[in-house]
């Protein structure tokens, strides 16, 4: 029977360091009041004038490309977790492929919020099990600061840029992606959302002028739905591939709160030294926050590592995935 494996991993975080100190200077806040909430210390921030998300996305793409040697053009498809595509359409996938010369290829966004990325993975894995395609690489990424109100505390300490990447293709080894569970609820979509800019309403002077085209979020509310959510979903998987915390190598958490991240391997029985954690210095990057989480831990990853990957998101979106490392 074909798995879908991860192969490779690619990431991708701009130059300009964003610290606690600084968001000081432009809001009420202080690094100690920051980290004791969220610990996050500083996020990365794309300033470049012309720069979108396809650019961060390019760039981790290409770094797996090199490190397998691959072409552009050997590509099959390509599916971005997004909500900062380079444009309302077409979408970054298609852009993706014409910067990156995969002329092959086709492939699409897909908007899940902070789950983007866990959506996007258990998606592409399909294409590759039914045995259709051979190489499928699924991006996470945000550019967060496009829709992020910097006079506003409740956001703006929170979110970060970033993008990360990872090659999917066809084993018949006992790796790579096991099972995967997904969950959504409209209900949330109050709590935590973009108020303006689609069809319901349209930007407009009067939109722009009362900044509705920026990130909203009830943070007590999505803190409590993110907790319960994240949780409730990691326990499932782990219970219904009749594994304990013990089993498990790592655990991979979207990174939107360290409390939220605590609480999920305080529930699933996973010491925090099995926990992977990089929110410090990224923030939340939404899309792109798991998939640079194995960017940055893929050195200390073995074959045959057990992995649970956990998210929640607006909407409200959340879910679990249960994989073995390929390599």
């Amino acid at each position: 029977m074909i798995k879908a494996a991860i192969t490779a991993v690619g990431g991708y975080v701009p130059d300009y360091i964003l610290t606690n100190e600084e968001l000081s200077t432009m809001v009420d806040t202080n690094d100690e009041w920051i980290t004791s909430r969220t610990g996050i210390k500083e996020r990365r921030i794309l300033k470049e004038e012309g720069k979108a998300l396809s650019d961060m996305c390019v760039e981790a793409v290409n770094q797996i490309l090199k490190k397998k040697n691959i072409s552009a053009e050997e590509i099959d498809m390509i599916i971005v977790g997004t909500i900062t595509g380079d444009y309302a359409f077409p979408s970054t996938a298609n852009v993706i492929c014409d910067k990156i010369g995969a002329k092959n290829a086709w492939g699409y966004d897909l908007s899940a919020a902070c789950s983007g990325f866990l959506y996007g993975l258990s998606t592409g894995a399909q294409f590759i099990e039914t045995g259709k395609y051979k190489k499928v690489i699924v991006i996470g990424g945000d550019k967060m600061s496009s829709i992020i109100d910097y006079t506003r505390r409740e956001t703006c300490i929170i979110f970060g840029d970033g993008a990360g990447a990872v090659l999917l293709e066809p084993t018949m080894e006992d790796v790579g992606i096991k099972d995967f569970l997904l969950k959504s609820d409209g209900a949330g979509r109050n709590y935590l959302y973009t108020p303006a800019g689609g069809s319901l309403l349209p930007t407009s002077h009067e939109t722009v002028d009362a900044r509705q085209h920026f990130v909203h979020q009830d943070g007590q509310m999505v803190y409590k739905f993110a907790v319960k959510g994240m949780a409730d979903v990691s326990a499932e998987i782990l219970e219904r591939n009749k594994l304990t915390g013990d089993d498990i190598t790592w655990l991979v958490p979207h990174q939107a709160n360290k409390r939220i991240i605590d609480a999920t391997a305080q529930r699933v029985g996973i010491p925090e030294q099995k926990v992977m954690m990089n929110i410090e210095r990224y923030g939340n990057t939404t899309g792109g926050t798991i998939p640079l989480l194995l960017w940055d831990y893929e050195s200390k990853l073995k074959k045959g590592d057990n992995l649970i990957i956990s998210a929640f998101g607006g909407g409200f979106t959340w879910g679990s995935i249960y994989l073995k490392w390929a390599y």
